[in-house]
């Protein structure tokens, strides 16, 4: 029996992935975030819309909880089991004022240069987050895949939910039917070609079903959340990175939510540098 270590982390939120059933967890997200030293940190599995009010954090606020190191089929370095129950919320999230240089003091404190240098990591050291900037965003393809679940997810949630009295109004999250993919390069000479890479931010998400519940059509949705991802999160006057991480069963780089401030050029007067830190 493997005796495992807890823990105390302190943890600035940066990203959630979208929510999907899991036979094993029930429903999966996976947040992911820095802390005060930069170091990535993968947290798993937390079912968020199960927390109380008072645990659900937002992007960009610090968070304490007691954890412990994945081991097993899980063998990449920053992953860590939650206690949920221990989770504490430290003050506000960190807000965008002085074009997002305090959020950039943690989140950027450890980028690396390009996609290339973190497939070297992740062969070197098993890394399996991190944050780049694009040197192009050229598109983003939008794919049409199955408009529900694997009926097996469906099930084995149907069954644990039951077996533990959840309350019936408690629905599965709703399935996205589009596969959103940004297609970049990297300012990398080993870059030789395009990345085409899956984009798991919550967010799209949340905008695609909002547009939907606003009367869009899934197509109309669909344009709305590539304006959104594309010609303002990734257009020239954004400063933009991507925050990447790898899948577990398949090992492959998935964009999981993005850092976009304004692009200062060097001869604007700021009153605080991105680089002051």
């Amino acid at each position: 029996m493997i005796c495992r270590m807890t823990e105390d982390l302190r943890v600035l939120i940066t990203v959630k992935t979208c929510p999907i059933p899991s036979a094993k967890y029930d429903e999966l997200v996976c947040t992911a975030g820095v802390t005060e030293a930069g170091d990535f940190v993968r947290l798993y599995p937390i079912n968020f819309r199960d927390l109380p009010f008072s645990s659900q954090f937002k992007k960009y606020q610090w968070m304490d909880v007691e954890a412990t190191k994945h081991i097993g089929r899980d063998s990449r370095k920053e992953s860590y089991r939650p206690n949920s129950e221990t989770i504490r919320l430290i003050g506000e999230p960190i807000s965008s004022r002085g074009n997002w240089v305090e959020r950039a003091r943690y989140a950027l404190a450890k980028k690396s240069r390009s996609m290339e240098d973190l497939y070297d990591k992740k062969a070197s050291d098993r890394t399996s987050l991190g944050v780049f900037k694009p040197k192009t965003v050229h598109d983003i393809t939008i794919t049409k895949t199955e408009p529900e679940w694997d009926p097996r997810f469906l099930n084995a949630l149907k069954q644990q939910r039951l077996w533990e009295n959840r309350t019936a109004s408690k629905e599965p999250p709703r399935k996205v039917p589009f596969k959103f993919q940004y297609r970049f390069e990297c300012d990398d000479s080993r870059c030789t070609r395009n990345h085409k890479m899956m984009i798991e931010d919550w967010e799209i998400g949340a905008l695609y079903w909002n547009c939907v519940d606003g009367g869009s059509s899934p197509d109309d949705a669909c344009q709305k959340v590539k304006q959104k991802f594309l010609d303002q999160i990734c257009a020239p006057e954004r400063d933009t990175h991507f925050y990447v991480g790898t899948v577990l069963a398949h090992g492959t780089w998935v964009v999981i939510g993005t850092f976009w401030p304004k692009l200062v050029l060097p001869c604007e007067p700021v009153s605080m540098s991105l680089f002051e830190w």
